[in-house]
């Protein structure tokens, strides 16, 4: 319980997969925006069963893993907001959905995978709450992990459904073409900057 309600005061507050979650759902709607909250749980459960098997441990304490996984999430992220910058979104209505469906799902697993940062979470995090005296720590801490990526995907849809919601006043107010382009591209960017500023924990 103790780590369900710190999980979720953690969960709560906007960050880097809040970002493009609200992103993607402002632009594309809300089936879209839902499909992002799927890769970035999927990416999440990725992170789990490194933290949950050891494999963090080596992403934070080898300098050339760690960098490799940074840089390339980094490339990514920053060539997408580029990409987007760069290019002059078509006239859509409140009806369109300029990104499909897998495409924001299989977005979604990539960005959260290669955040260094979420692997260093873990590895930082779930160790407060288990038992190593107990039997099998590496169930306990797949099992708090699960409970953790639960909380996140009921908090991260609340978001993508209330951004959404917002969409069909944007389409109105043609500012959706301003969000597509220079919010969308500019959120990538910064995601990749994030990245950047990643470092490996202290061994």
């Amino acid at each position: 319980m103790a780590f369900a309600v710190t999980s979720a005061a953690l969960i709560v507050v906007p960050g880097p997969a809040v970002m493009y979650i609200v992103n993607r759902s402002l632009i594309d709607g809300r089936q879209v925006g839902l499909a992002a909250v799927g890769g970035i749980e999927v990416g999440t459960l990725a992170h789990v069963l490194a933290a949950a098997f050891g494999l963090s441990a080596v992403v934070s304490t080898s300098a050339t893993v760690f960098g490799a996984i940074k840089w390339c999430g980094v490339v990514y992220l920053v060539a997408t907001g580029l990409r987007t910058l760069l290019t002059v979104p078509a006239q859509v209505t409140a009806g369109d959905a300029p990104m499909r469906a897998r495409t924001a799902f299989w977005q979604g697993i990539v960005i959260n995978l290669m955040n260094p940062k979420v692997a260093l979470f873990f590895l930082s995090f779930l160790p407060q709450f288990i038992d190593d005296r107990a039997a099998r720590p590496w169930l306990q801490a797949l099992t708090l992990g699960l409970v953790f990526t639960v909380i996140a995907m009921v908090s991260d849809s609340i978001y993508a459904v209330g951004a959404s919601a917002l969409r069909s006043v944007l389409v109105r107010g043609r500012l959706l073409m301003v969000i597509r382009r220079w919010v969308s591209g500019s959120v990538f960017v910064g995601l990749g900057v994030i990245a950047a500023t990643a470092r490996r924990a202290n061994r």
